[in-house]
């Protein structure tokens, strides 16, 4: 049954099975609540139901799949999301609001998919239940301790503590549990609050005993602590045997920086390079952007008329600065402009901090909701970005960085984006630690980028503009 809240990789991204059981489940829901809406609505009129029962079933996936993408833009099926119950009802409405606006617009141009406002309002309502019901019931199902896979963790020194400091929460530990921490001979304990174990058995022995269904490496010592012969052996018994970067790319989405090789990139599997899906990825990039522009142009016409209010009519209302870009190639860059406008009029490049004074009135407004960043569409169309990637950094912090952080330059084998991994998972850093921390989610994108990924994170975008996550 582990399975059913396991990860699986799907092109090349890992996810967690469990919370796409809740969508598929959401889905379903969602399509019943059209029927039951209309039933509902049209009992005792002329026809009633019957009337309208050929157009439901296209209703139906609409507004299931409508409503379901809404969900997922909410970040509602993300496996660490650590909102209370509070949280989880703004988020859901949230979701409903998107459902309710994108619905209107589909009905705006597809007339003949035209739902009743009674009916529609009722299948909402539905819905809305239905959902905060279902998502109830899952999670008291999906955090029962039957239903996680079983994993012990080899080590007990600062490698193995990582799991204990990064992963101390229960959304983080959503489908394994950790049965214990093993100790070898001369290895230092540093693991706190977590289970440790000195065992008196092979490691095989006491695997096949608890029915652990997964292995970590994460020693000090590999050369002469490495019990590879007993390692084998639980492979041999179907047991799956990590190293500890691997379960994080797979249980958090991020690459361990400081525990990673050059070996480790080298030999492992990603970074996959094929014309085809560049060429896919190309043509991605730029019918998003054309969407976005379609959709966001009144608001950076405002942005405008407010740029100029603050400041007076004719005050520059972009900026352009030299960024790092593909293979570290410069270029230069094009946003709104957020802060005054002789911000570093020394020259010298300072970190963006929180509450910075050198930001605008209006510059606080557009870069909490993003829509500094809008601009940047002209250079996904020139080729210099990608809608989806790192977020580009510029030359000065560059260099620095690519002599304190360990792989900091592979973050530049691809474009970057004005969205992307790191900054759905990370709030924005201005600091050192901060870097090292978003250029684990970067290394993630960067080895595991597929379509399928970019999609989730165009997705999750919403969640990012109307909560603030990452803004500065």
């Amino acid at each position: 049954m582990t399975g059913l809240v396991g990860t699986v990789r799907i092109f090349n991204h890992h996810i967690n099975v469990g919370y796409y059981w809740l969508a598929l489940i959401d889905l379903m829901l969602f399509g019943a609540a059209i029927y039951a809406g209309a039933a509902l609505y049209f009992i005792g009129l002329p026809g009633g139901f019957s009337s309208q029962i050929n157009n439901l079933p296209l209703q139906a996936v609409i507004f299931a799949v409508v409503t379901t993408l809404a969900m997922f833009s909410m970040g509602l099926y993300e496996p660490k999301l650590r909102e209370g119950v509070n949280g989880i009802l703004l988020r859901t409405a949230g979701a409903f609001g998107l459902m309710t606006v994108a619905m209107s617009l589909i009905f705006y141009v597809m007339p003949d998919l035209h739902i009743w406002r009674g009916n529609f309002a009722l299948a909402a309502a539905i819905a809305l239940v239905a959902a905060l019901i279902n998502r109830l019931l899952w999670t008291r199902f999906i955090d029962l301790e039957q239903f996680k896979r079983r994993v012990l963790v080899l080590g007990t020194g600062p490698t193995a503590a990582t799991i204990s400091q990064k992963m101390r929460r229960k959304a983080d530990r959503r489908g394994f549990r950790i049965v214990g921490f093993v100790r070898q001979v001369g290895e230092e304990s540093v693991v706190e609050g977590e289970p440790t174990l000195a065992l008196d058995c092979p490691i095989s022995e006491y695997v096949r005993r608890n029915d652990i269904e997964e292995v970590v490496v994460a020693l000090e010592d590999r050369r002469d602590n490495m019990p590879k012969e007993d390692l084998l052996r639980c492979r041999g018994m179907g047991v799956r045997v990590l190293d500890i970067v691997d379960f994080f790319e797979q249980e958090a989405g991020k690459v361990l920086i400081r525990q990673a090789h050059s070996s480790w990139f080298t030999f492992g599997a990603g970074f996959q390079r094929a014309d085809a899906g560049n060429i896919a990825k190309r043509l991605f990039d730029v019918t998003m952007s054309f969407l976005l522009l379609m959709i966001a142009w009144p608001f950076m016409l405002l942005t405008v008329f407010a740029i100029w209010l603050e400041d007076g009519f004719g005050a520059p209302i972009l900026y352009k600065q030299k960024r790092v870009g593909l293979n570290g190639r410069i270029y230069e860059v094009i946003k709104f402009r957020s802060m005054t406008v002789n911000a570093e009029g020394d020259g010298k490049a300072r970190w963006a901090t929180s509450n910075d004074a050198r930001v605008t009135r209006v510059g606080k407004c557009i870069r909490k909701t993003r829509i500094d960043e809008l601009p940047q569409i002209i250079n996904v169309m020139a080729g210099d970005m990608a809608f989806v990637g790192p977020r580009p950094e510029r030359p000065e912090f560059v260099r620095e960085l690519n002599e304190t952080v360990p792989f900091y330059e592979k973050r530049h084998c691809v474009k970057p984006g004005i969205t992307g991994w790191a900054q759905m998972n990370y709030p924005y850093g201005a600091s050192l630690e901060d870097t090292f921390n978003k250029l684990e989610f970067d290394l993630y994108y960067v080895k595991n980028r597929s379509l399928f990924l970019d999609f989730l994170v165009l997705l999750q975008t919403a969640e990012v503009i109307l909560f603030g996550k990452g803004a500065r």
